[in-house]
């Protein structure tokens, strides 16, 4: 654990708030997001979160400065698939393109509470008890399988928990409203399709959480290295998502790249649990040993993608994956 000046964690919170407010502002108007200007978005995220994680460098040193990059790549190269899960939500509710920034930018602030919430349970429970670390091994090896076998986790948006319990406390009517929550209607106040739009996505990041909390947790064990980077991480994903929308297909050997990873960092949590459980022996794997691996992966990942583009018709069983990835939309009922 570190010794984190409360102004550091002063300064972040700062930094968040300004972002989102700055962000919401520049998006208050409903508008199609563009390449250019979601690469602009996303350069801006990015560079943030560098110049953060050059702050966490000089101020906490070299090894807490590495685990934060790490990490924080580690989250970003995870979220990947959430665009995915994003692509199929926004086809099922028929979002706008003009509507989906807000979707997304209130999606954000759920998942900076609710990862908020999970980091912090992890961090006490590893700290306490070291065995569950062989657990979050086991959680992160049969990720790798599904991912794999071809078995990723499948999400309903219109059946996730969190659509059903809206549904069930609250009227949500068939039609969207520009961009607004609720509307009045005879008198009642009702929600849009947009608010179960935002439910869905934090049902869907809440299933994402379930690899990428302990994930991160094999790279430190810090409540501020692992929130900070996951948090900034978390930031730029709207960017992305609009950057590399249409694009998602192109980098097809990105899930085995993704299950490498995941792998690697089983490897690395049954090491440690090892090494604090049954002897010093027994080697651990150094953080920038860590970034290594995952940047090199990432890179290949990407690199073969280009180079050995996919049949844009055809999945692996020749299937369509366009239908596989975005299903008929619907309307919400």
């Amino acid at each position: 654990m570190f010794d984190v000046p409360f102004w550091l964690w002063v300064v972040f919170a700062a930094t968040v708030v300004v972002s989102l407010a700055v962000d919401l502002l520049a998006h208050r108007s409903a508008h199609v997001i563009g390449f250019r200007e979601a690469a602009a978005w996303s350069g801006l995220w990015v560079g943030l979160a560098l110049v953060f994680g050059a702050v966490v460098f000089l101020v906490l040193g070299s090894t807490a400065g590495t685990e934060y990059t790490t990490a924080w790549l580690l989250e970003k190269s995870l979220s990947v698939d959430n665009l995915f899960v994003f692509a199929l939500i926004f086809a099922y509710f028929q979002v706008p393109r003009a509507y989906q920034h807000r979707v997304l930018f209130f999606g954000v602030i759920g998942a900076l509470v609710f990862r908020g919430v999970f980091l912090a349970a992890g961090v006490a429970v590893v700290n306490r008890f070291t065995a569950v670390l062989f657990a979050f091994a086991a959680i992160l090896f049969y990720s790798v399988y599904k991912i794999l076998k071809g078995e990723e986790e499948s999400f309903d948006p219109g059946r996730s928990f969190a659509v059903r319990l809206l549904r069930k406390f609250v009227p949500v009517r068939d039609t969207y409203a520009g961009q607004k929550f609720f509307v009045k209607e005879a008198g009642k106040h009702v929600a849009t399709p947009l608010l179960a739009v935002v439910a869905a996505i934090e049902a869907a990041d809440l299933i994402f959480a379930v690899d990428s909390v302990p994930a991160v947790l094999a790279v430190s064990d810090d409540t501020f290295i692992v929130y900070t980077s996951n948090a900034f991480a978390i930031l730029g994903l709207r960017a992305l998502y609009f950057m590399l929308s249409g694009l998602l297909e192109r980098f097809h050997y990105l899930s085995t790249g993704l299950a490498v990873i995941l792998g690697f960092i089983g490897v690395k949590l049954i090491l440690q649990a090892m090494h604090k459980m049954v002897s010093p022996a027994v080697p651990e794997i150094p953080s920038p040993v860590s970034l290594a691996v995952i940047v090199v992966v990432l890179a290949v990942s990407v690199t073969l993608s280009l180079r050995r583009p996919a049949d844009a018709k055809e999945g692996k069983d020749g299937q369509d994956t366009d239908a596989l990835r975005e299903p008929s939309p619907r309307k919400v009922k």
